[in-house]
């Protein structure tokens, strides 16, 4: 269940979202942070790591919030 709701969540900021991945961390953070799936530190945390792994930085963070969410 938690994986159609992160799915959603993603998937409805990507709609919304302008001006690259920088540009959307606030909106994943609020998003992240209001349901409770992270604290503010870890999520700065997934922003670390995310910026400094190969690819675009929303997707890699996307993918680490998802994977700190299963287990």
């Amino acid at each position: 269940m938690i994986l159609m709701e992160l799915f959603w969540r993603f998937l409805l900021i990507g709609f919304v979202s302008f001006g690259g991945g920088y540009a959307i961390m606030p909106m994943i953070e609020m998003e992240v942070i209001k349901k409770g799936w992270m604290t503010t530190q870890q999520f700065t945390d997934i922003i670390a790591i995310a910026s400094m792994a190969p690819g675009p930085i929303a997707t890699n963070s996307a993918i680490l919030v998802g994977c700190c969410n299963l287990s």
